[in-house]
C-alpha cells in the first residue's frame, strides 16, 4: 500500500483534511432521493417495472446526477451490479451500459448504470465521491428496489475501471464518502483501468500521457508528474490492503491508451495482502472492443460474480 499521507487508519477527518487541501474545497453535494415509481416495485401484487430511468442520486451546485436501475427478469431480492461508464473521465453517460447490453439482468443480477461529474465540471475527488454517493444511496433503498445490500458489485471499464477499483480498494473506508451510509462493495470487475497513475504516464510507449492535455491531467487539474501526490491520491493502488474485496480484472495485450502492466500491477498488490485477484489477459486486444463482450468473457464474470456474491 502507498498512502500519500498516513495509514488507511487513519481519521476520516485527517483524510477529507488533506483532500480538501489538495483539490480545493469541496462543492456542497446533497444525495437526492431517487424519483421515478417506487410505488410499483413495492407494491404486492402488481408487476415490478423491467427499469426505473434518470433517478436522481445527487445533487451538486444545483446539478442532478442520476442513475438508471434495471431491474433482474425474476422476482425477488437480488445482487445488484453497478456499472461505472469510461471516456477518460472527460466523456461518457450512463446510456453506455455493458451488463445490460450482455443482458446480465436475465442471469439473476439487478442492474445500476451511473453517471458522475466529468474532469470538465470538476477534479478527482468529484468522480470516486459520487462513485459512493450513489453506491450508499442504492444500499439505502435496498428494500425498496429489491436489492440485496450484503451483495454489491462494481464493475468498469478504462475510467470507469479506475473508479471501480478505487471504490473497491477504498471499500468501507469514509474516504470519499460524502453522504452517510455504507459504500461497501462485495466484488470488482475492472476493466482495462488505470490503477497507478505516476507509473502509467512514465511506462515507455505511453508517455504522452505527461502532456498537461492528457486525461489523467485533466482529472488532477495539472500535468500528473507535477503533481506526484494528486496522482498517488487518485490511484487505487495507494489504498490496497487486506480489508479490499475480491478483484476480477481484464485488459487486452495490445491497449494503446492503459498499458497492460496497469492490471498485473493492481493484481499483485492486492495478492500480496491476500486479496482474491483475478487476471485475465486477452491477447491482442485493444482499448476495448468486442472481444470484451463475447459470452465467454461474460460467462467468466458472472462465474465470479456467483462466487464471491452467492
Amino acid at each position: 500500500m502507498r498512502n500519500p499521507w498516513a495509514t488507511r487508519a487513519a481519521a476520516p477527518g485527517v483524510l477529507m483534511f488533506a483532500l480538501a487541501g489538495m483539490f480545493g474545497v469541496a462543492q456542497t453535494a446533497t444525495a437526492g432521493a431517487p424519483t421515478g415509481p417506487p410505488a410499483a416495485v413495492q407494491a404486492s401484487g402488481t408487476a415490478a417495472p423491467t427499469s426505473i430511468t434518470n433517478i436522481v442520486y445527487k445533487t451538486v451546485a444545483g446539478t442532478q446526477i442520476k442513475l438508471d436501475l434495471f431491474f433482474a427478469s425474476a422476482p425477488g431480492i437480488h445482487p445488484l451490479i453497478i456499472w461505472v461508464h469510461g471516456g477518460g473521465w472527460q466523456s461518457g453517460d450512463k446510456s453506455n451500459c455493458l451488463p445490460t447490453r450482455l443482458n446480465v439482468t436475465s442471469r439473476g443480477y439487478h442492474v445500476a448504470c451511473i453517471d458522475y461529474r466529468l474532469s470538465g465540471q470538476a477534479i478527482h475527488p468529484a468522480q470516486i465521491e459520487d462513485v459512493k454517493s450513489a453506491i450508499v444511496v442504492l444500499r439505502g433503498r435496498a428494500a425498496q428496489y429489491r436489492l440485496d445490500p450484503q451483495r454489491f458489485a462494481i464493475w468498469g471499464s478504462s475510467a470507469g475501471g479506475h473508479l471501480a477499483a478505487l471504490a473497491g480498494t477504498t471499500s468501507g473506508d469514509r474516504l470519499f464518502t460524502t453522504n452517510s451510509g455504507a459504500s461497501t462493495v462485495q466484488a470488482v470487475v475492472d476493466y482495462y483501468g488505470p490503477t497507478d497513475l505516476l507509473a502509467l504516464v512514465q511506462t515507455p510507449g505511453y508517455t504522452s500521457h505527461q502532456s498537461p492535455d492528457s486525461a489523467e491531467s485533466r482529472l488532477l487539474g495539472g500535468p500528473v508528474l507535477d503533481n506526484p501526490q494528486a496522482a498517488d491520491a487518485a490511484s487505487p493502488i495507494t489504498y490496497a490492503s487486506p480489508a479490499d474485496p475480491p478483484f476480477f480484472i481484464v485488459h487486452g495485450t495490445a491497449d494503446p491508451v492503459v498499458p497492460p502492466q496497469q492490471s498485473s500491477l493492481i493484481r499483485d498488490a492486492l495478492q500480496a495482502d491476500g486479496v482474491t485477484a483475478q487476471l485475465t489477459y486477452l491477447t491482442g486486444a485493444g482499448h476495448g472492443g468486442p472481444e470484451f463482450s463475447t459470452p465467454a468473457l461474460t460467462d467468466q464474470v458472472l462465474l465470479f460474480l456467483q462466487e464471491q456474491l452467492g
